[in-house]
């Protein structure tokens, strides 16, 4: 199993800037690939971005140029820098990690989820 703790979030003018930090731990071999996910009240989930662990990146558009997704592999820690911040990013963001356990079984993870409110 594997346990994923996110930090960072919480309130912000618009135009500002939150760092969220997801930290994993557990019985862990690999995480071919970390990413966030926001939902926002009645929208669906939807993919913010997501690193390999070889760095390959990848965003939502509505994030390009604002949001930068990082990891530290050591660390089995993915971060996500967000910038120019604007109201329409409220919402929940959720870490997720692929992972393969010392049994070299897959697993798909999620966070418990950590707020970002973006006011006007």
């Amino acid at each position: 199993q594997v346990q994923l703790v996110e930090s960072g979030g919480g309130l912000v003018q618009a135009g500002g800037s939150l760092r969220l930090s997801c930290a994993a731990s557990g019985s862990i071999y690999s995480m071919p690939a970390m990413g966030w996910y926001r939902q926002a009240p009645g929208k669906q989930r939807e993919l913010v971005a997501s690193i390999t662990s070889g760095g390959s990146t990848n965003y939502a558009d509505s994030v390009k140029g604002r949001f930068t997704i990082s990891r530290d592999n050591a660390k089995n820690t993915v971060y996500l820098q967000m910038n120019s911040l604007k109201p329409e990013d409220t919402a929940t963001y959720y870490c997720n990690a692929e992972s393969y356990g010392l049994d070299l079984k897959r697993g798909d993870y999620w966070g418990q989820g950590t707020q970002v409110t973006v006011s006007s």
